[in-house]
């Protein structure tokens, strides 16, 4: 079961997660009697503040009136689901960036308004730790590298869907300006600051499980080779490469032997695991009136087919959005475990639900409302399931090692094992030769509804020709280079005072 303790230090807006299977991620007082300067000078309340900034990882399945799943929000724009929901209206701004088309008005704002928010508190962490009174040198380095590491995760997010946006590592003061970089500058800089963090070195390569949900070194590396790849800085696939490989060959990461297992409960924080978000049921309070408070996730609310009978087939009912495409339940071998794994086929069942907008029958099973998930919440129990949302496996280790392989010129029988190891875990046993397009394929495979597709089809150059028209008439707009780069929300260019360029979309 997972267990947490939970802040609400008002005064100061600190929300904080915990840690999951223990109760050691802080416990604290409000200080609600004392100034920011007093308070955060000993080590016990800037470890508040570390925490702090790890909440607003959780935020953007609901916040700021908004649905933003970040896996979901790449997903929608690539090739495997569709928007659904009762119609072209329900929730317009996914319809629209669906289609390509997105306007100012109709962004993803809440998901921009998270990441600074997620921004501000790494920022407030580096200040603190110049107030400390009572923090020894490792203690205030280990502070810093999560800090820094969580920093440019959230500058990732916005990195990857805005491009040129206001970059700070002090925070503002009125009248809350920032300098505007372009995109190459700003990977320039949190790519500077993982670098940073990696040579510390004060990060283990795995949590203790009483620390499961903090930052560790092979999270770190992954999302090092996620940006470095992305970005296509061929002078870093080597050092990218040489992290990979530190990961494969550490006694703390392997594939687990069942792929269905990984998106269960029992499987969270398995010997695959590199890094989750963690989601609990067990008293969570989350609600409609409180969003932000630790506790569930909406997104299986969201997934679900509309209107089934709960407990049907093991699962529980939800909106209809993101119906998983056929073209997508298709692409996979009958003997592939990854299939159903991946697609409920509740079409196949005969059982009666509304289809809404673009149903396919097949629905996202990674993260579908499974019947009990939510049972121990307190609260709204359309928000509070438990699932953790897995950012990094080892399963992609090893398929970025295996294809930094090819493109570096590497071992290539090493690639090709690195390759077949995932094919084979989920019963293949046909072995591929390791191409970028086989590798790329099986990532297309091992990892629908992540939020790695879309991200690969633009770095490798292939969106152009894939993110094409559909048959159906859904998709209507070919991408091309101009969508890399989502319109930057209008109430942002309202309040920046002249100082942001709108992206050319």
């Amino acid at each position: 079961m997972k267990q947490y303790n939970i802040l609400l230090a008002g005064a100061l807006s600190l929300a904080l997660i915990n840690s999951g299977c223990s109760d050691s991620f802080l416990e604290v007082e409000s200080p609600v009697n004392e100034t920011i300067e007093s308070y955060f000078t000993t080590d016990e309340h800037i470890q508040e503040a570390v925490v702090a900034a790890y909440d607003p990882l959780h935020w953007p399945d609901w916040a700021n009136n908004e649905y933003n799943p970040v896996n979901i929000m790449s997903d929608i724009m690539a090739d495997d689901i569709w928007v659904g929901g009762q119609d072209k209206t329900d929730n317009r701004t996914w319809h629209l960036m669906m289609n390509y088309e997105a306007i100012p008005t109709y962004v993803m704002a809440g998901l921009w308004t998270d990441a600074y928010s997620g921004v501000k508190r790494c920022n407030d962490v580096m200040l603190y730790l110049t107030w400390a009174e009572d923090v020894t040198e490792e203690n205030a380095n280990y502070y810093k590298a999560q800090a820094l590491t969580l920093r440019v995760f959230y500058y990732n997010w916005l990195w990857k869907f805005w491009g040129n946006i206001p970059y700070y590592t002090d925070n503002l003061t009125s009248p809350y300006l920032a300098e505007q970089l372009k995109a190459d500058d700003v990977y320039n800089n949190i790519i500077t600051d993982l670098e940073t963090v990696i040579d510390m070195d004060v990060l283990p390569m795995k949590e203790t499980s009483d620390n499961y949900g903090r930052v560790t070194k092979a999270m770190v590396y992954m999302l090092y080779a996620e940006i470095v790849m992305y970005q296509n800085d061929e002078s870093r696939f080597a050092k990218a490469l040489q992290y990979m490989q530190e990961i494969i060959a550490s006694p703390d990461y392997d594939l687990v032997e069942d792929y269905t297992s990984i998106f269960k409960e029992e499987g969270e924080w398995s010997k695959e695991s590199i890094f989750e978000v963690i989601y609990k049921d067990d008293n969570a309070v989350r609600s409609w009136s409180s969003p932000l408070v630790a506790g569930g996730t909406v997104l299986p609310t969201l997934i679900s087919p509309h209107t089934w009978p709960d407990g049907t087939e093991g699962h529980d009912q939800g909106w209809g959005f993101c119906p998983v495409r056929q073209e997508t339940y298709d692409m996979y071998a009958n003997n592939d475990t990854r299939r159903d794994a991946t697609c409920f086929n509740a079409g196949a069942t005969g059982v009666t639900y509304n289809k809404r907008y673009q149903d396919t029958g097949l629905f996202l099973e990674k993260y579908a409302a499974i019947s009990g998930n939510n049972k121990d919440q307190k609260a709204d129990a359309q928000l509070n399931w438990n699932n953790n949302l897995r950012i990094y496996r080892y399963s992609e280790t090893l398929l970025n090692a295996a294809e930094l392989l090819v493109r570096t010129n590497g071992n290539l029988t090493d690639a090709k094992k690195y390759l077949n190891d995932v094919r084979k875990r989920a019963g293949l046993q046909t072995e591929l030769e390791p191409t970028i397009d086989n590798i790329i394929n099986e990532r297309h495979l091992e990892f629908v509804g992540e939020g790695k597709r879309y991200w690969d089809l633009i770095r490798t150059g292939k969106a152009s020709t894939v993110l094409v028209p559909d048959s159906y008439g859904y998709r209507t707009n070919t991408w091309t280079e101009s969508k890399k780069y989502l319109p930057i929300p209008q109430s942002e260019i309202d309040a920046a005072q002249g100082t942001l360029t709108q992206n050319n979309y």
